[in-house]
């Protein structure tokens, strides 16, 4: 019992150097990978205990997320409309790949990568081995969060404050759903949505 639970020297806070404005974060299974908006890049920081992995690695224009797919990082870069895809091992650059307007938020269904495009009310799915574009599927206003649920992909609409669903498969609308005011972020616990809404201080749970 004495594992679970959590004491002061667990709950003490260090603060380790990355890049400029760090905006998103993500774990790859041994190491955090933190995408700095200001800089354009990323670092690798060994979760343990901090130590930089090598990089800043450079990628597109204004990263705002990040995410890792089993063996590579992809890095949605919100000012070029480009994804980059790292090697998780060592950071080297394995591709730079042309989404939608505005690339806001991005997510790994088990073979392909969703981006949730800002500035066009769509999402992208890139095949994850070569990133190859396999569809581009229209969704709420002003798209700002995106979540897989084992079937499903999910897509937080931040500018008419509903969530999106769409079959993972081929990228059929399966329903749009109202939340709170200005929904932004998105995530799934097993059998439920929860998406956070940041101007009615609130999450909804689906």
């Amino acid at each position: 019992m004495a594992l679970l639970k959590w004491y002061a020297a667990n709950q003490t806070a260090i603060t380790f150097a990355v890049g400029s404005q760090p905006i998103a974060v993500a774990f790859d299974g041994a190491n955090i990978w933190v995408a700095n908006f200001g800089s354009n890049t990323v670092s690798k920081l060994r979760a343990g205990d901090g130590v930089p992995q090598g990089g800043p690695f450079a990628v597109g224009t204004n990263p705002f997320a990040v995410a890792f797919d089993g063996a590579n990082i992809w890095v949605a870069n919100s000012n070029d409309n480009t994804v980059s895809k790292l090697r998780a091992s060592n950071g080297a650059p394995l591709g730079t790949f042309v989404v939608g307007t505005n690339p806001f938020a991005v997510a790994f269904d088990g073979a392909n990568i969703w981006v949730a495009n800002l500035g066009d009310a769509t999402v992208s799915k890139l095949r994850a081995s070569d990133g190859f574009l396999l569809g581009t599927f229209g969704v709420g206003s002003q798209p700002r969060g995106v979540a897989f649920d084992g079937a499903n992909i999910w897509v937080a609409n931040s500018g008419d404050n509903t969530v999106s669903k769409l079959r993972a498969s081929n990228g059929a609308p399966l329903g749009t759903f109202a939340v709170g005011t200005f929904p932004f972020g998105v995530a799934f616990d097993g059998a439920n949505i929860w998406v956070t809404n940041q101007s009615s201080n609130n999450v909804s749970k689906l």
